[in-house]
């Protein structure tokens, strides 16, 4: 069994329940022991854009934002995909604390290396 996770998520502001779902999962993963990487693309590279995670909440009420921070905190990388960004104007001074800019080369090379859960 792989000790490596790579949580890819896809969705963002469209979609608070699973964006905030995809952090939560990180974030367990991370209190397992696991050596987790968050890959964001799509829509949720707005996730990395300063501020605007603060605004994100589940239905069960749980905040992005919150477990985000956790993430921050711990080290975790977050991988933002160049392109999506790119294309959403969001440049890699926009981005969070602890996250940086990625490619689709670097997801493919930790998805060979680990459990990958996609949302």
């Amino acid at each position: 069994m792989t000790n490596n996770v790579v949580v890819a998520l896809s969705c963002g502001t469209d979609n608070p329940n699973r964006s905030t779902r995809a952090l939560f999962l990180a974030m367990v993963a991370h209190k397992e022991g696991k050596n987790v990487s968050v890959f964001l693309l799509d829509e949720a590279v707005y996730l990395a854009k300063d501020g605007l995670v603060e605004n994100i909440k589940a239905a069960t009420g749980d905040a992005a934002d919150d477990h985000m921070s956790y993430l921050q905190a711990h080290g975790v990388p977050v991988l933002v995909c160049k392109p999506c960004a790119d294309s959403r104007r969001i440049a890699e001074s926009d981005l969070i604390e602890g996250s940086r800019m990625a490619t689709a080369v670097e997801l493919i090379n930790l998805s060979c290396d680990g459990a990958v859960i996609s949302l």
